[in-house]
């Protein structure tokens, strides 16, 4: 086991949300060392969307060129469409965002751990947090941490940052509690297809189905389905590639007939559905932003955005360091997601009928305006 090193802060996972709060905590000032079990660039799962809120972050970072220069798209349509109504509308400009964007993971993750690098943060990938250290009072005070050659580091820190997904080892350690949970589970497949025009983003609901396109890196589209899981279990096994054409010849064909023959890049990414939660955000000497601390169904691609707005609002309470600071960020960070997952869950249920998805995306729209609203309100740089 290496001797102890000491940092101010450690961030468990180094992805979007840990990635971004490693890099503001360390332009802030303190010394930073993010730790992530994967390598550096890798995909993940990923609903790719980037909302107003996402892209107001990033552009008030300097992140946002890094992705315009890679050759993301910009955004500056969607089009809602209720079986065979369709409701195009265009961006609103404002808040510093001219248009939308929908990165690959490979570049939004590398782009913010670039950053966080350039401002002084540590960055170790291929390391597997195995267990959290606590000082006498019991307060978390660090980790120990397990390289890619199976060696044990210990680190010491004033606050330990768990980002590092649904199956946060920070969440289980902590003992962190769900404070909600939700009641539904969609199931999705998606994957990458060139050669589709580009009219923006696409987002289509049948009873009980969603699917879309939505323009990413390199020419491609993120096409999708989703459904139910019993839906997925009794249709869907199988050959991906057809189970998706399946969904969108039965309840899309407009999207169907946009795809035509068009075959992916490689193989369709699958998820098995998880339902969503809200886990308590802090205790002494930890935090959890992201996925770790909040989690909802993908069928309404705000995960990222809410990411970047955990990290933002914890950058500010882990300058302050009181435990007034971090109550402060827990309390936002409840009344900002909890609107978003309770929207979303019953999205993510598809009960509804048309016109009753149009009024839940009307709720939608007004809990990601509040939110915007909040963080344009709040100092975080």
């Amino acid at each position: 086991m290496h001797p102890t090193e000491r940092f101010d802060a450690v961030v468990v996972g180094a992805r979007c949300a840990g990635a971004a709060a490693a890099m503001l905590m360390a332009r802030k000032g303190m010394r930073v060392l993010a730790l992530d079990r994967g390598g550096y660039g890798t995909d993940t799962l990923s609903t790719h969307a980037l909302m107003r809120g996402a892209v107001m972050l990033l552009s008030r970072w300097g992140v946002l060129p890094r992705l315009a220069e890679a050759g993301t798209p910009p955004i500056r349509r969607t089009t809602f469409h209720y079986g065979a109504e369709a409701i195009a509308v265009d961006l609103r400009p404002g808040d510093g965002v001219a248009a939308l964007y929908a990165p690959r993971r490979t570049l939004l993750d590398s782009a913010l751990v670039d950053a966080a690098w350039e401002a002084g943060a540590e960055i170790r990938h291929h390391h597997t947090v195995t267990a959290l250290r606590h000082d006498a009072a019991g307060r978390v005070a660090g980790v120990v941490a397990a390289d890619g050659a199976g060696h044990e580091h210990v680190i010491a820190a004033s606050l330990v940052v768990g980002a590092d997904g649904i199956g946060s080892a920070v969440a289980r350690l902590t003992g962190a509690t769900v404070q909600e949970e939700a009641r539904h589970a969609a199931t999705c497949l998606y994957g990458y297809f060139p050669d589709l025009p580009d009219t923006g983003t696409h987002w289509h609901y049948a009873p009980g189905a969603g699917a879309g396109r939505i323009p990413t890196n390199a020419g491609r589209h993120v096409v999708f389905v989703s459904v139910p899981q019993d839906r997925f279990r009794a249709e869907l096994r199988g050959d991906r590639i057809d189970a998706l054409r399946r969904v969108l010849r039965m309840d899309f064909p407009a999207l169907a007939a946009d795809l035509g023959s068009a075959l992916p890049d490689g193989d369709l990414m699958a998820f098995a559905g998880r339902k969503g939660f809200l886990r308590q955000a802090a205790g002494p000497g930890w935090v959890l932003i992201g996925d770790a601390g909040y989690f909802k169904d993908p069928i309404t691609a705000h995960g990222i955005t809410d990411a970047l707005r955990d990290a933002a609002l914890l950058a500010e309470a882990a300058v302050a360091g009181s435990a007034a600071a971090f109550a402060r960020f827990a309390a936002v960070r409840d009344d900002l997601s909890l609107p978003l997952l309770r929207v979303t869950d019953e999205i993510a249920g598809y009960a509804w009928t048309l016109e009753q998805a149009k009024a839940l995306h009307l709720d939608l729209n007004r809990a990601m305006k509040r939110e915007v609203a909040a963080l344009a309100a709040e100092v975080v740089s």
